[in-house]
């Protein structure tokens, strides 16, 4: 029996998985939960003064058998600081015993499970010759939703607005050198941004509708991503009204993802829910039904993704011994 607890930072996780591994793993967890294989409560929000909360996000999977918990933060304010506006941490435990297997940097993985997620939608929605990408915002989620998109169509232009002066040339300058072969282009407009994109990601923590219905060409798929707790919004409402709605999980989505607010103010319903992702990538619902439909994915960010990353992160690092050990119980503890 496993005895010790591995302590992961996130260098090591950064050596152990990439956007590729976390698109795969992301996918069978969506596939596992519309089975009925996994346990996710809702997320538990601790809220502190000046917009800042800390998260507790519990999950389990039962094949392969995973159980964990993620202990996130988000501190608007941080930037000034010098310090990344999200932190987190996981700890998995083994389903069986309770032993604490791994301690681990979320960080990077809530990074990379996020934008797989996006991916794994936009692959499942959006029109397979879909090569403009739209991101609103140029934020720490950025980079890794283009890798992610990249990953699995492509590219041949991405537009990027940024909340702060001078932060889309910035990210453009940075990304092109990443991705050959991909135009870039700054926009000082959200419109310019949206118009003519065929894959629109919504990466800001607004509480204040950014992209309107009148923007989004027929055929448009949007990723929305920013609105992660209750209050928060980035699109018209009218966009939910005209499209095909797909969410990661119905409870967080109506709680705390892009249809709060629509949903607490009348503008939506629980019923105009298509489907969630896992459903659609186990057939047991349709996905995009013409080219010209709107198609949105509303992403509140799954503790089972973060759960199941994790595991997949701890069996590539005892395989390849990174990471230290250290014994937090002993059998004189025990009680």
């Amino acid at each position: 029996m496993m005895r010790e607890t591995l302590v992961l930072t996130q260098r090591d996780v950064a050596r152990l998985v990439d956007i590729r591994t976390a698109i795969r793993t992301t996918r069978e967890a969506f596939k596992a939960m519309a089975r009925g294989e996994t346990v996710m409560p809702p997320k538990l929000y601790l809220p502190l003064p000046r917009g800042s909360d800390f998260r507790a996000m519990p999950a389990y999977l039962r094949q392969p058998a995973a159980c964990g918990i993620k202990w996130v933060n988000v501190h608007p304010h941080n930037r000034a600081r010098g310090l990344p506006t999200v932190m987190a941490v996981i700890v998995l435990n083994d389903p069986a015993t309770g032993v604490p297997l791994a301690v681990m940097d979320g960080l990077l993985i809530t990074k990379l499970r996020t934008a797989a997620a996006a991916a794994v939608a936009a692959r499942t929605l959006a029109r397979r010759d879909s090569r403009t990408v739209g991101l609103v915002g140029c934020g720490a989620q950025a980079a890794a939703q283009l890798a992610a998109l990249a990953a699995v169509f492509r590219l041949r232009r991405v537009r990027a607005w940024g909340a702060f002066p001078g932060e889309a040339q910035r990210f453009c300058a940075r990304l092109r050198r990443a991705h050959r072969g991909i135009a870039f282009e700054s926009c000082a407009a959200i419109e310019r941004c949206v118009r003519g994109s065929d894959i629109v990601v919504t990466l800001t923590p607004s509480r204040r509708p950014l992209v309107k219905r009148a923007w989004l060409s027929p055929g448009t798929h949007v990723n929305a991503v920013g609105a992660d707790a209750p209050g928060k919004q980035e699109l018209d409402p009218r966009i939910l009204a005209d499209a095909l709605v797909v969410v990661d999980e119905r409870e967080q989505a109506l709680h705390g993802g892009e249809l709060n607010v629509p949903v607490r103010r009348g503008l939506f319903r629980r019923r105009d829910i298509h489907a969630s992702l896992g459903e659609i990538l186990t057939g047991r619902a349709r996905g995009r039904r013409s080219a010209t439909e709107l198609t949105v994915f509303d992403s509140t960010g799954l503790a089972l993704h973060d759960i199941a990353l994790g595991a997949e992160v701890v069996r590539r690092a005892r395989r390849a011994k990174i990471g230290h050990r250290i014994r937090l119980w002993s059998a004189s503890s025990v009680v």
